[in-house]
């Protein structure tokens, strides 16, 4: 049974986002804004100090499992 929140598509392209860039992190104010906080508000990204965006944990296997479809 699927107990997970969808994650519309838009969403799911900024979590592959953010895991293209690494420790870099995704800077705050991008047009995938809005995306990137619900993703923070699901537990799958958060914000660092310096206003960067950057993926969890929790948002890597999510990842794996939607977006890469791993087992």
């Amino acid at each position: 049974m699927w107990n997970e929140p969808y994650l519309e598509t838009c969403c799911r392209s900024a979590l592959h986002r953010l895991t293209l860039v690494c420790a870099a992190g995704r800077p705050a104010g991008l047009k995938d804004g809005p995306c990137l906080e619900r993703l923070a508000a699901m537990g799958l990204a958060r914000l660092r100090g310096d206003g960067r965006f950057e993926i969890t944990p929790a948002g890597e296997a999510r990842h794996g499992s939607e977006i890469l479809k791993l087992p």
